[in-house]
């Protein structure tokens, strides 16, 4: 069977939501302070926060895949299991 997966400590989550804001924040500066009028900017901005958005959905999308596909191979797995312990009766 899997093994029950660890949770996440507090430091590595506090560091991961940091390191989030901490990016989103140079990246919001370097917008602002960049040479062009409003609407580049505006536009700039609209492209980075479609970007996070697609990312977090990617993430979500490919540990869902993965999720499902640990939930066929318990259940293949529980089925051989069966199977084997119906072969070893007869």
């Amino acid at each position: 069977m899997n093994p029950i997966p660890q949770p996440h400590s507090n430091a590595w989550v506090t560091f991961s939501y940091a390191s989030f804001a901490a990016a989103a924040l140079m990246v919001s500066a370097g917008i602002f302070f960049l040479p062009v009028d409003l609407w580049t900017k505006s536009y700039i901005g609209m492209g980075v926060v479609m970007l996070v958005q697609s990312c977090v959905t990617l993430t979500k999308t490919v540990r869902d895949m993965h999720e499902a596909s640990r939930l066929v191979n318990r259940i293949e797995d529980a089925k051989t299991e069966r199977l084997l312990m119906e072969v070893g009766k007869a």
